[in-house]
């Protein structure tokens, strides 16, 4: 049985969803998670794929009230403790990375350990993870989860790719235990616009899916 780590995971799946931030520009990623905590959503994943990820982390976690910051596209031990020392409170892999995810536990911080099949799923939780990331969820939809869950009751899914306010609830009702949206939600448009207001209505709108959704399956 796993251990909970840390308020990450309570504050995320408070509201059911957990915003990922990817290649947001360095100049605006405050405001922008700004935003998405104004939504409702206090949960954040900046991926490592930007140049900038690291810095961003530390920014993040000394300069936005209310929010707990983690780390993204984490691909190996050196990169989950580069994270975690700039203020990561939690990694996620997008793959089965047992080396990250043995450093993000030395270090106390929590794990979200991506996989796609039954075989990696299981993998995934008995490695010690809190969440196992399910990619990419806007293909393989809401049935696979619901599929997935079926001999696997015990391991909390966390959908990821392809999430939008539209169908977040229904991987809800699926099964899953929370969802991580991206794009839709830290809208590159809306990011160069300043337009602060859609993100904020988002993250509000996603949220509200997800708790209808949670008491619908209740």
């Amino acid at each position: 049985m796993t251990v909970i780590s840390g308020e990450w995971l309570s504050l995320g799946c408070e509201a059911g969803v957990i915003a990922i931030l990817r290649r947001v520009q360095a100049d605006k990623i405050s405001a922008v998670a700004g935003a998405i905590r104004d939504g409702g959503i206090r949960c954040v994943e900046v991926t490592l794929d930007s140049p900038t990820a690291i810095e961003d982390i530390g920014r993040l976690t000394r300069d936005v009230e209310g929010i707990v910051v983690g780390a993204g596209t984490v691909l190996d031990a050196s990169s989950a403790r580069q994270a975690i020392l700039a203020g990561a409170e939690f990694i996620v892999t997008p793959t089965v990375a047992i080396d990250a995810a043995r450093m993000a536990r030395r270090y106390g911080a929590g794990v979200i350990m991506g996989a796609m099949t039954p075989t990696e799923a299981l993998l995934a939780w008995e490695a010690g993870c809190d969440l196992v990331k399910i990619f990419p969820a806007g293909t393989l939809g809401q049935r696979y989860i619901r599929a997935l869950g079926g001999p696997l009751p015990q391991i909390p899914l966390a959908p990821t790719g392809g999430i939008t306010a539209d169908n977040a609830g229904e991987f809800i009702r699926a099964g899953a235990k929370i969802v991580c949206v991206g794009s839709w939600l830290s809208d590159p448009e809306a990011i160069m616009q300043d337009k602060l207001e859609v993100i904020r209505e988002r993250a509000q709108a996603i949220v509200t899916a997800v708790m209808t959704a949670r008491r619908e399956t209740n």
